[in-house]
């Protein structure tokens, strides 16, 4: 089935999860929310996506902004559209959950009559189906007889195609009608009436996964092995029983007992949520199955897929990426708190950051406006002047970008407050500074907080962006005071789901060789510091940016990469910097201001130029820098090329 042009599409459900961001706490108590997307056929969607599968998801959502963000998550997430419909009549599903202690993981489901239940026959592509090797299907959406038939279609389209199907008995019992609302904690009631519907069913499928309790509704007995037999009697499918601490089972034959199925290794983690761990164990599982993996490897996957999500926050966020997943199992367990495993976590964060929504780009071009004390110091200056002025140069960027990917600024918040929050949504790279301007020690922009709360009020676009004046000579003091406070800034950064570029300045600070800049970034990652971004002074020779180069990739080999500060360099001296840098794939663009808007600025605050005439001339030399940068990257590529 190699002209088939996804692995897996999945059915069912998709809503917003809300999270309570504290943990032990009373979900009625809580304070502040995490946002995610939810819903199990989403979340293995999204699972199965980032560990390398191509994966669809048919459903509907609400033609609202929570319809629109679970849309757009999707795509970022590598999962196919085109089965996603959007619903005019009816609002997305929602989910309140929390985190009680070890045991307990209260939930609240929002589901009256939303959009994902409203999905029926005409939802079902026969196209989509055909251009899948396998369909998987949840219980839930065999609860009520429209997303029944939704369901049925899709599978017999499957069937007839010769795709596989799978099912995730995936039991809640509220959303059966037999539990009440606050019950969406609860995992089991028994029902007749539920069995009697799955079992009508289970023929239809290949592969069968469930917890005990599950298996124990679909089986119609709650001794485990007599339910499985029961399924067995109706489906010839391949089960697998989760059994939470004891790991999970695969029975391909009859069922004599636990010992007649196969098994494969568990991993000895501490439990923090059981919330979307069942789906994680579903990604890692059809990964092996669709692989062609034996079940003991399968297996291993599912389990290391579900360490990953019970011992993190949310659901889809916790889940895998392949580089990940094989990082984990080739070095294993080495502190059972998964998320405070520094190693593994900044393999997660760096190898799923296109999950986060930021783009990912061959080329940054950026335009640096972020500066204050330079502005600050200019004849005719006023806090409005400058407000007014960077949205000038916020049109400039504008005129340049086009629309175009690849464009991107840099914008403070405390004179450039209206021009950042105009950028929002533009298209445009975002870069905000922390720092406070020209200091040394470092020290941060006073709305932070001291403890860079003040992050969490940061749109999830905007880039952390701080300048250390920094050098390898500096005395032990004012180097560990400025690691200190770059490592507070990042980890909060981190904290917030914000990325970090680090710019560092050492030739204001003292005497500069080829290797300065390389030491420096390694001193950075000696003290714990991992940026997604470096933002470096233009060096003119090749040996001083491969030793850059070299001391980034050998400590973070996923890193975004580098831009090129402009230093107020005139346009000659950036374009043979430029030069230089465009040779070395890590670095991205640049990053330039002065160079752009510093003459400019000078004469609109002493009225010497209108905003018509300042925009043209910015946008102008803006421009210049970009044909410049791109020439030269063409220039590389050929070279190589040849």
């Amino acid at each position: 089935m190699t002209d088939k042009h996804l692995d897996v599409v999945t059915i069912g459900r998709a809503g917003v999860d809300l999270y309570g961001s504290q943990v032990g706490g009373l979900l009625e108590e809580m304070g502040s929310f995490e946002k995610y997307i939810g819903g199990s056929p989403t979340n293995i969607a999204c699972g199965t996506a980032r560990l390398g599968l191509r994966s669809g998801l048919i459903t509907r959502v609400g033609d609202e902004h929570m319809g629109r963000f679970i849309r757009a998550q999707l795509l970022r997430e590598g999962v196919d559209v085109r089965g996603v419909t959007t619903d005019p009549e009816r609002l997305t599903a929602l989910v309140l959950l929390g985190i009680r202690d070890a045991d307990q993981f209260p939930l609240i489901f929002y589901r009256e009559n939303c959009a994902d239940m409203a999905l029926c026959e005409a939802d079902i592509d026969p196209a989509l189906i055909a251009d899948t090797r396998s369909v998987l299907a949840t219980g839930t959406h065999l609860s009520h007889p429209r997303t029944e038939a939704a369901v049925l279609r899709a599978l017999h389209l499957a069937r007839a195609a010769g795709a596989r199907t799978a099912l995730d008995i995936d039991y809640r019992p509220n959303l059966w009608g037999v539990a009440g609302h606050g019950a969406g904690e609860s995992r089991f009631v028994e029902s007749a009436a539920v069995t009697a519907k799955l079992q009508a069913h289970l023929g239809l499928f290949d592969l069968i996964v469930g917890t005990e309790e599950e298996f124990h509704i679909a089986g119609g007995s709650t001794d485990t092995l007599a339910a499985l037999r029961a399924v067995r009697a109706v489906s010839g499918a391949v089960l697998v029983c989760k059994r939470g601490a004891m790991g999970a089972v695969a029975f391909e034959g009859a069922i004599a007992g636990w010992e007649s199925g196969q098994t494969g290794p568990g991993f000895p983690i501490e439990v923090f949520n059981v919330l979307g761990a069942g789906d994680g164990f579903f990604s890692g599982l059809l990964k092996g199955w669709l692989d062609g993996e034996g079940w003991p490897r399968a297996l291993e996957y599912a389990n290391a897929c579900g360490a990953f999500a019970v011992s993190r926050h949310g659901c889809t966020p916790a889940y895998p990426s392949l580089a990940e997943l094989e990082f984990f199992l080739k070095r294993g367990v080495i502190r059972p708190d998964l998320r405070n495993d520094a190693a593994l976590e900044q393999i997660h964060w760096s190898t799923n950051r296109a999950r986060r929504g930021l783009p990912d780009w061959p080329d940054y071009r950026i335009f640096a406006f972020d500066h204050r004390l330079q502005l600050e110091e200019m004849a005719g200056y006023t806090p409005a002047k400058g407000g007014a002025f960077k949205e000038l140069c916020l049109a400039a960027a504008q005129a340049v970008q086009a629309g175009r990917p690849g464009y991107g600024i840099l914008c403070d918040n405390r004179i450039g407050r209206a021009a950042l929050h105009a950028a929002s949504g533009t298209g445009l790279w975002i870069g905000r500074p922390c720092e406070w301007p020209g200091s040394r020690p470092l020290a941060l922009e006073p709305e932070l907080g001291a403890d860079c709360g003040g992050l969490v009020q940061w749109a999830r676009e905007d880039v952390v962006k701080v300048l250390c004046f920094c050098h390898p000579d500096d005395d032990a003091a004012t180097r560990a005071a400025q690691e200190e406070t770059v490592r507070r800034l990042w980890q909060a950064s981190r904290r917030n789901n914000l990325e970090f570029l680090l710019e560092i300045i050492p030739s204001k600070v003292g005497p500069v060789t080829e290797g300065t800049v390389a030491t420096l970034i390694r001193q950075f990652y000696a003290a714990g510091i991992y940026p997604d971004w470096w933002k470096l002074e233009p060096m003119a020779a090749r040996a001083g940016w491969a030793m850059a180069c070299a001391a980034i990739t050998e400590n973070d080999p996923h890193t975004r990469g580098i831009v090129v500060l402009g230093l107020d360099a005139p346009e000659a001296a950036l374009a043979a910097s430029f030069a230089v840098a465009a040779e070395f794939p890590l670095v991205k663009g640049f990053a330039v201001g002065r160079t752009i808007f510093g003459d400019t600025a000078r004469k609109w605050m002493q009225g010497q130029s209108s905003d018509a005439e300042a925009i043209a001339e910015m946008a102008g030399k803006y421009r210049k820098l970009c044909d410049i940068w791109d020439a030269q990257r063409e220039r590389a590529a050929s070279h190589v090329r040849s």
